[in-house]
């Protein structure tokens, strides 16, 4: 049996005469975070549906936790949750009875229903409102329910499509938080279109463009993707902007305010070494030194492209 929690190889699928993925490799190996990045229409939706087996592909393989999906895909099933991008809740039951409900689906024993609601509540912070009906809640709180019944049998892979969705500030933080612990005991896959939260949730990403995969790495990888070209400076007194411009691999100067300048810069080793040096035998008293970093919105469009 594998070692991996989730083995992609190859993985293709076709619909009619297009291919909607081609040749999509992925592995995790280790419990944390993985943020699943790509475009609307980029595959990303189809390689979750065979992931957690609503879908067969055309061609490929996928394990959970070396259990082959196509072969045994009950077994397969019993280690993965899933909270698709609407949670499927039935808003006239409370959360006791949803959850029960969901306990039986997931063929927990009878014995231990009780007890797996209840330790769900708790871990999802429902507890307390037990015995509230689904359609009175708000929408953080029906994102907790539904992650509830995506670990209620204590899968090891969770799969989260876009989970914070429509929630405000004081909700998205709770419910990061409440992921984040999730992650602390299995493998999570995040789903999202926003980029932000990626960047504070994710360990690894992996990003599918037109059915193939542009990007692999971890998150630091990810934010170093494209070198930055800017710098910016804090004079204490400002040189003239002709003086700037003099030095070697310096492109361009925007004076911002009275002791703030933007430099464009080549991408050429030791030009941040040259300017401070230069600063110091003219005096100009430089207080701070700080290169710009690319935005992920810049990162994401540079492999999509």
């Amino acid at each position: 049996m594998s070692d991996n929690i989730v083995t992609i190889e190859n993985l293709s699928h076709r619909y009619s005469a297009a291919w909607a993925i081609r040749n999509i490799n992925l592995s995790i190996d280790r419990k944390g975070i993985l943020g699943l990045l790509g475009s609307n229409g980029a595959g990303k939706s189809t390689t979750m549906n065979i992931l957690c087996g609503v879908l067969n592909q055309t061609e490929g393989n996928v394990s959970i936790c070396g259990i082959d999906m196509r072969r045994h895909p009950k077994e397969a099933k019993k280690q993965i949750g899933f909270l698709p991008q609407h949670p499927p809740l039935h808003l006239e039951l409370t959360i006791h009875e949803y959850l029960t409900h969901c306990a039986h689906l997931r063929r927990i024993p009878k014995a231990q229903v009780k007890q797996a609601v209840e330790e769900v509540k708790v871990k999802c912070g429902v507890a307390h409102f037990s015995d509230r009906l689904l359609k009175n809640l708000s929408g953080g709180y029906r994102q907790r329910v539904g992650i509830a019944q995506a670990i209620i049998h204590k899968p090891q892979l969770v799969v989260l499509d876009e989970p914070t969705n429509g929630l405000d500030p004081v909700q998205i933080l709770e419910v990061r938080k409440l992921i984040r612990e999730i992650a602390e005991e299995r493998a999570v896959i995040f789903s999202t279109h926003i980029l932000s939260e990626v960047q504070v949730l994710c360990r690894d990403i992996v990003m599918i463009e037109k059915g193939k995969v542009v990007f692999a790495d971890t998150m630091e990888a990810f934010n170093n993707y494209i070198e930055p070209n800017g710098v910016q400076i804090w004079f204490g007194k400002m040189p003239p902007k002709e003086a700037l411009l003099r030095i070697p691999g310096v492109i361009d100067a925007v004076i911002q305010t009275e002791n703030l300048v933007r430099l464009e810069i080549e991408r050429t080793p030791g030009i941040c070494e040259r300017i401070i040096e230069l600063s110091v035998q003219a005096g100009w008293r430089m207080r701070e030194i700080s290169l710009e970093k690319s935005s992920l919105d810049d990162i994401f469009k540079q492999l999509s492209s």
